[in-house]
């Protein structure tokens, strides 16, 4: 993921299409395994706040928001937009991959959005012994799993989806990151749930603007694909239809199997 990937104009036109991808039948679970008090949320790497203004309409009963992020810049624009009746916000400014169990006492659930494929292994192995140590359910959504589809097809697809999955992996687990979590959950106990979330896009500023960085990470990673790079565009931008898939998880602790 580079720079751009936070940024604040990326994350806003991507919101609609997390929303209308994200997998919502985990919801029933997740509800039924929640207090019936006031829920205390954490959001981690909440970037603009598109997880909180989706996810709170559909909890029931107060919530309070502690929405964590690495960017001032995006807090500030989360903390003004999630909202709702008998929803609080708190902001916490820092570094994802310090959080321990006793860090989340009092939470009663742990949310992501496409946050899994930009950790290191480690990171997530952290992430879920604090969240079974603390016995916090966490919902982490639309984590790439390194698949797409476009229509038209052209032999060139495969070439630049190997790149760019190697792209990722370099330093971070990219499509490797919901296995990893899966396992990790499972080692220390907890039931994990997985679903597919793909986004389905049409032609658009969201498709064009994914297929830029899809196809500059690919190049980047496979300098024999530069030649190939503008005219690859050229024929896609404007007429693209492209399913990226993602998956989401639900993972619950002290109920495997």
């Amino acid at each position: 993921m580079t720079a751009a990937g936070f940024a604040p104009e990326w994350l806003t036109l991507r919101e609609r299409a997390d929303a209308e991808a994200r997998a919502a039948d985990l919801l029933v679970p997740l509800r039924e395994s929640l207090p019936k008090s006031r829920l205390v949320i954490r959001d981690l790497g909440c970037g603009t706040g598109s997880m909180g203004r989706w996810l709170t309409g559909h909890l029931d009963g107060p919530q309070h928001w502690v929405l964590h992020d690495r960017d001032p810049r995006l807090l500030e624009l989360a903390g003004a937009t999630v909202t709702g009746d008998d929803v609080t916000v708190e902001l916490r400014h820092g570094d994802l991959a310090a959080l321990r169990g006793p860090d989340l006492h009092g939470t009663s659930l742990v949310t992501a959005s496409a946050l899994l494929d930009v950790l290191t292994p480690a990171e997530v192995r952290a992430l879920a012994a604090a969240c079974v140590e603390a016995r916090c359910p966490a919902l982490l959504t639309l984590t790439v799993v390194g698949r797409v589809e476009l229509d038209p097809v052209e032999p060139l697809d495969a070439r630049f989806e190997a790149a760019f999955n190697r792209h990722q992996r370099r330093h971070l687990l990219g499509p490797d990151a919901v296995p990893v979590a899966v396992d990790a959950f499972e080692a220390l106990g907890a039931g994990v749930l997985t679903r597919p979330s793909p986004w389905r896009l049409g032609p658009g500023p969201l498709a064009e603007e994914w297929l830029r960085g899809w196809v500059g990470a690919a190049c980047e990673q496979d300098p024999d694909l530069l030649p190939e790079e503008s005219g690859y565009l050229r024929r896609r931008t404007g007429d693209v239809r492209v399913v990226v898939h993602h998956a989401d998880l639900l993972a619950m602790p002290g109920e495997s199997a």
